[in-house]
């Protein structure tokens, strides 16, 4: 496996974008860094350089879909990009999965297609965990 192109996946083993992703990556000959970000949680130095790097905002990464985000009132247009991260620190599950991270770039990869970008190299071919076939 490959390790001079460093890749790190916050991933999320109950969630299956997330596992096709990381299937993606090692089938494309990748030994990643994988971090379980529920367990581990987040600081928000990390948290704001992956914003930072998608040049995005806290509501790009934001899962609100089986998270406590509506309760927490950050679905709204008045929760702040401050409130949404100070959120994620304490609730790790509202950071939506898979982000990785590799020398091309950091993506939100939904669908897990989207992490081919970030690889350079590619899996011959991949069949995600339903079947359906990924191309390169």
């Amino acid at each position: 496996m490959t390790q001079a192109f460093p890749i790190t996946i916050y991933h999320n083993p109950k969630c299956g974008t997330s596992r096709n992703t990381l299937a993606m990556i090692e089938a494309a000959g990748y030994a990643p860094e994988v971090v379980e970000y529920v367990k581990a949680g987040w600081t928000r130095p990390q948290l704001a350089q992956i914003v930072t790097d998608m040049a995005g905002t806290a509501r790009d990464i934001l899962r609100t879909k089986g998270s406590p985000a509506e309760e927490l009132g950050l679905t709204g247009p008045a929760a702040s990009d401050e409130a949404i991260l100070a959120a994620m620190l304490e609730h790790p599950i509202l950071v939506n999965r898979p982000i990785v991270v590799t020398p091309l770039g950091t993506k939100l990869c939904r669908p897990s297609e989207l992490v081919l970008p970030l690889l350079d190299k590619q899996p011959a071919s991949f069949t995600k965990e339903d079947g359906e076939v990924v191309k390169p």
